[in-house]
């Protein structure tokens, strides 16, 4: 690898650990229910923070008028404001900082005319898609600010998913660069509908679980294996089959994040046992990756919830939940190999 290519992976390493944070930060901006308490777009104007009691207190006045405080923060105090106010300042600034390091490096390295033009034109598509998850991140913020207490939770899963996506292609990025190869994402071989439907089963489980979080439906049922003394939810009534479809209905939506969760396991698990039985040795090590964090992601799961809610272990479960979407690209990548 010549210095600018090490120059190139540098930079996307960098990229990638952005990212991350700006997941978790994201996350627990949602966990902490303060996405919501700067109601204004502020592109530019919003890279400070208040630097005094006026400035404060016009950012409270406008947190007034949404139905967030009105209905559930109506007793909070302006030092209470200050804290949810931070969580979302640093998710916008990590935002436009993650934005401006993709750009310029992206810019000046394509002058170079020494990096490879797949590596750059994925690059672009992820630029691209950084500057709709700023738009896709105010489109959610706009729809906790008129009727509802909390942001939509399709478009929560819509703003979960785009960034799953970014940080998915910086990674296969980083691999490719790594390795010196240039392996697309869709390559025609065997078994490839495998790795696309495990693919696929992540990303509905990811979306079920932002679901989840965006309806606030961990606090329906808090026990498991059983949701109370049932496997279905007693209080989900089913009279046509459209019902099923209902993925407003809080218990309906936890009792999918759950079973899919199960039906998951159960397909990584024949996934490895086929692994084995084909003796694919190059897949061993990265399917143990994968078998690892499907053990921890399980194991936060049960305990984010038999817990209360803590926190602590939602967001560890959001963050494991990243690291089995990574560890599935990881042994796609060397399937492909």
């Amino acid at each position: 690898m010549n210095n600018i290519n090490k120059l190139f992976y540098y930079w996307l390493s960098l990229s990638f650990v952005l990212v991350f944070i700006m997941v978790i930060v994201g996350g627990l901006t949602r966990l902490t229910d303060s996405g919501l308490s700067i109601t204004e777009w502020e592109l530019f104007s919003g890279i400070f923070p208040p630097f005094d009691k006026s400035e404060w207190d016009r950012y409270f006045t406008l947190y007034k008028e949404i139905p967030q405080y009105k209905l559930l923060n109506y007793d909070m105090t302006l030092d209470e404001f200050k804290i949810i106010y931070y969580w979302e300042y640093f998710h916008r600034i990590l935002g436009r900082i993650i934005g401006l390091f993709f750009l310029i490096p992206l810019i000046l390295f394509y002058f170079t005319k020494k990096i490879d033009k797949k590596y750059l034109s994925i690059c672009a598509s992820i630029f691209f898609l950084i500057l709709v998850q700023g738009l896709v991140g105010w489109y959610m913020v706009k729809s906790g600010l008129t009727q509802n207490i909390s942001v939509s939770h399709y478009r929560l899963s819509l703003h979960l998913s785009i960034a799953f996506i970014i940080i998915g292609l910086i990674y296969w990025t980083i691999i490719n660069v790594k390795k010196s190869t240039t392996i697309s994402l869709f390559v025609n071989k065997k078994y490839n509908y495998f790795f696309y439907f495990l693919i696929l089963l992540v990303f509905t489980q990811i979306i079920l679980g932002a679901f989840v979080s965006g309806l606030d439906a961990g606090k329906i049922y808090q026990t498991w294996p059983l949701m109370d003394l049932t496997f279905f939810p007693s209080d989900v009534d089913i009279s046509k089959t459209l019902d099923l479809l209902n993925f407003n209905n809080h218990s309906l939506v936890q009792f999918y994040h759950r079973n899919l969760a199960y039906f998951l396991s159960f397909y990584i698990l024949v996934f490895g046992f086929f692994i084995f039985i084909k003796k694919i040795y190059n897949l061993y090590k990265p399917f143990l990756y994968l078998f690892i964090f499907l053990i921890v992601q399980i194991s936060l799961g049960i305990f984010t919830l038999i817990s209360g809610l803590n926190i602590y272990l939602a967001s560890a479960h959001q963050i494991c939940s990243l690291l089995l979407m990574l560890s599935v690209i990881n042994l796609y990548y060397y399937y492909l190999k």
